[in-house]
């Protein structure tokens, strides 16, 4: 069976990530793209390195576009997606890449991001552990509104969710400190996203917890291990680094008492052991986001420091693929009920 789809904020980088994906996959026909300054415009005047979909134009971002699709794709800025959902109510599947549908708590909504609340969908990463003992895959399976993830806000969840919910690491000191390119930040012109003001520097933003992902790596944890997400604290560092995407997400947090090496390496073996885009590194091995680029991959080092009485984990993954894109892929695939990994890759782009 072919599936037709659409995609919304197709200009942009999510957008433009979700349509390359979508290019290789056996099943999907993309019918059609959608912008707002950008409509009428061909796609390829954007999205220069998408040869194939060449003939697609793209079209203005209403519901009435939209609607007689499969399945749809909004990737639009925050607090956008909301109005489309909406109307949206007879598309079959709908994949959110922005937060509107992200969290479960109207004020954590109200404190990070503000406007609209709109009820929360089925979270989109399938390796995500839950209370229940199962993965997030299964709640995927039966859904049919999903909420694809924010790159930094799955990135720091998957790093630390087995060591929480096997109760080897105390979540109430996490500390994360994340270097990110620019690209998850979008497209649009932004004077510190310059290539001047990025170019042979270091950019930390958003400190001292008011970054909008620092709500959904508490509900994500919390739901992964059944602790109360007021028990979970995290102080989140996010930095600017001159990459043009990637995230190496270094996180730490306090070893429990009594747990011992064995244990704590263990958890996240177990959680990942089985796993197709999430790897634990062998004993002193850490990732670099060279590896991952363009790969639906979480690659994760993990290592023990008794001295400091810390675990530390060292994430890396593409932002724009296993951050975003990949993730809604590998999402729409649980929901369609096709092979996980259709249309995704494991391997990296060198150099």
């Amino acid at each position: 069976m072919t599936y037709s789809v659409a995609v919304s904020g197709a200009s942009g980088y999510a957008g433009g990530e979700i349509l390359r994906i979508l290019a290789a996959h056996p099943d999907i026909e993309i019918r059609t793209v959608t912008a707002h300054s950008n409509a009428g415009q061909p796609l390829i005047e954007h999205q220069p390195h998408l040869r194939s979909l060449a003939h697609l134009t793209l079209q203005d971002t209403t519901p009435e576009i939209l609607a007689g699709h499969d399945i749809v794709f909004l990737a639009l800025p925050h607090g956008q997606s909301g109005q489309y959902t909406d109307a949206l109510g007879d598309t079959p599947l709908v994949i959110d890449a922005g937060a509107d549908h992200r969290l479960t708590s109207q004020d954590s909504w109200d404190a990070f991001y503000g406007g609209a609340f709109h009820e929360p969908w089925a979270y989109g990463v399938p390796e995500l552990l839950t209370d229940s003992g199962a993965k997030q895959r299964e709640v995927l399976r039966t859904a049919t509104r999903i909420a694809a993830p924010g790159c930094n806000a799955s990135t720091v969840s998957l790093s630390l969710a087995p060591g929480v919910a096997a109760g080897v690491i105390d979540p109430s000191d996490i500390v994360s400190v994340l270097a990110v390119g620019p690209s998850g930040a979008g497209k649009s012109l932004k004077t510190n996203l310059l290539a001047s003001e990025v170019l042979g520097t270091a950019n930390p933003y958003a400190v001292g917890g008011t970054h909008r992902h620092i709500p959904e790596i508490r509900q994500a944890l919390a739901a992964a291990s059944g602790v109360a997400g007021e028990s979970i604290r995290i102080s989140f560092t996010p930095v600017i680094v001159p990459m043009a995407r990637g995230i190496l997400a270094t996180s730490t947090a306090p070893i429990a008492e009594g747990a011992t090496d064995v244990q704590i390496r263990d958890a996240w073996q177990s959680a990942y052991g089985d796993e197709t885009f999430v790897h634990l590194l062998p004993e002193g091995h850490f990732p670099r986001t060279a590896d991952v680029l363009g790969a639906n991959t979480a690659l994760m080092g993990l290592a023990i420091d008794r001295a400091a009485n810390r675990v530390v984990v060292v994430t890396a993954v593409d932002n724009l693929v296993k951050g975003t894109a990949g993730a809604a892929v590998q999402s729409m695939n649980l929901a369609l009920g096709l092979p996980e990994d259709r249309a995704l890759t494991v391997n990296g782009v060198a150099p």
